[in-house]
């Protein structure tokens, strides 16, 4: 438990996201978070404001301009604070795909012929074929794996794949599929011993805890915001003094203003502001829960990360130990959350019955999930398992509640 002994409010926290009393959703169990979460009426309020009175191009003198791009530099500067960065080390694409795309075409400056490249088998693709892609510039890819019995990935494996000729290592903070969480901070200082450039993969790990990148001191970082409790929208955070030695990757006349160089056309105006409504509803969330003032953005960003992670292992380790018991099932990744030691996003197979069997009877059931690879198609053949036929994947987040997961075990155990 956090140091105060105080619980998440789930009341509170349901109570802030309009879809659980909406008549389309409001009968189901949302168990695919993993895939983009619900969002909270702040930033739907924040959306509605900026179209009604802001959706004018920002930064000119008259008042709805000017107000325009006051709220889009807000956004910026709040995410920079929530995830202990500087504001023009942050910028706000398209996806996480895109970014890493962009940033990928960027870095290949810093490639040779015969130069090393590691991804591994864990990550989503976002974070492996942006760079697999480099070899076309001579890079050679180096796969880092991860073991079979347990399916982690070890750092002593790493070690043996390193040598002077390594210059980017690509690896998840938290898999989507595995659900571990990898040390990154212990990668990073690895990686840096050795001058090599890292980009962690944050898309699965933080809508269960906003991190802080430069305790982690890795080079870049991402992370989708639509999985965050906001619009489909990515963040991508860069070391100052990396990305004023990018090349350009935007217009001609924005040589040097990094991070615009490389955030082709800009951020969507509109879902940027609405960013603003994720802070403020992260903001409620501690007034509610804490009596606590002078403390710091990124302050606020941790004690709520403690008070989420405690509910999240509440709600996911019942239904960890129902997997791993029930010799029906095949549960993927450790069977216990302990200090937040991998996310409650749980994939797993039936035995004797295919994926997407298990995930039609979930959904008849009202339980919203799916059978999938979810882009993770290497880390699945790693596993043996068909890419078609997936895994069903029952990713929690903070507002789910006791009561959903436990409808969730009982209609798992009753399936035959």
């Amino acid at each position: 438990m956090t140091l105060e002994n105080i619980k998440l409010d789930i009341d509170y926290v349901r109570s802030q996201f309009p879809a659980f009393n909406d008549p389309l959703t409001k009968d189901w169990s949302f168990f695919e978070n993993a895939g983009g979460s619900y969002v909270p009426k702040k930033v739907i309020d924040k959306l509605t404001e900026f179209m009604i009175s802001t959706k004018v191009q920002p930064y000119a003198e008259y008042s709805m301009s000017k107000k325009a791009g006051e709220n889009m530099d807000k956004a910026t500067k709040l995410f920079a604070q929530m995830i202990n960065a500087k504001e023009n080390e942050i910028l706000i694409g398209g996806s996480t795909s895109i970014n890493l795309y962009v940033l990928s075409n960027a870095l290949k400056k810093f490639i040779s012929k015969g130069d090393e490249i590691i991804v591994t088998n864990q990550d989503h693709e976002a974070n492996i074929s942006p760079w697999r892609r480099l070899k076309e510039n001579g890079a050679k890819i180096v796969e880092w794996k991860f073991n079979d019995q347990d399916q982690e990935l070890q750092i002593s494996d790493l070690e043996k794949l390193i040598n002077n000729k390594t210059k980017i290592l690509a690896v998840t903070h938290c898999s989507n599929i595995v659900g571990s969480i990898n040390n990154l901070k212990e990668i990073s200082k690895l990686a840096h011993k050795n001058n090599i450039i890292v980009i962690g993969d944050g898309v699965s790990y933080a809508p269960h805890g906003f991190p802080d990148v430069k305790y982690l001191d890795v080079d870049f970082y991402t992370f989708s915001l639509y999985k965050t409790y906001g619009p489909h929208l990515a963040l991508l955070y860069g070391k100052e003094e990396i990305l004023k030695t990018l090349p350009n990757q935007n217009h001609e006349f924005l040589e040097g203003n990094y991070p615009y160089t490389i955030n082709p056309g800009g951020p969507n105006h509109e879902e940027l502001v609405s960013l603003i409504g994720i802070y403020e509803y992260f903001d409620n969330l501690f007034n509610h829960h804490f009596k606590i003032e002078n403390i710091t953005i990124r302050e606020k960003i941790s004690r709520i990360n403690n008070l989420i992670s405690d509910h999240e292992e509440y709600l996911a380790n019942p239904l960890l130990d129902f997997l791993d018991k029930d010799e029906n099932f095949f549960l993927i990744g450790k069977s216990k959350i302990v200090d937040k030691n991998r996310a409650p996003t749980i994939s797993f197979i039936h035995k004797k019955r295919s994926s997407k069997d298990l995930s039609n009877y979930l959904v008849k059931n009202n339980i919203a999930t799916r059978n999938d690879n979810f882009y993770a198609w290497r880390c699945l053949k790693s596993l043996n398992i068909d890419p078609e036929d997936g895994v069903v994947r029952i990713s929690l987040t903070h507002y789910n509640s006791k009561n959903e997961v436990d409808k969730l075990i009982s209609l798992l155990n009753n399936f035959s």
